[in-house]
């Protein structure tokens, strides 16, 4: 199921009339400005969750080698 341009042009329409167009603009921006922190936000927990995971394996490697000098 597609959109055909009938449909995509009734969907612009409304928008226009329900925001006007002076405002279109300043929602692009601020719905652009949450894209870029909600991505800057998922990398971040990423990459945190990536140093966790490697000190954890670390330590496990630590423990293992205390045990086997036992």
């Amino acid at each position: 199921m597609s959109l055909g341009f009938t449909e995509i042009l009734l969907i612009i329409i409304a928008i226009l009339l329900l925001f006007g167009a002076k405002r279109i603009p300043e929602l692009v921006k601020s719905i652009a400005r949450a894209s870029y922190e909600y991505k800057k936000a998922k990398e971040m927990i990423k990459k945190e969750s990536e140093e966790i995971i490697n000190a954890d394996e670390v330590k496990t490697e630590v423990k293992a080698e205390e045990k086997s000098e036992k």
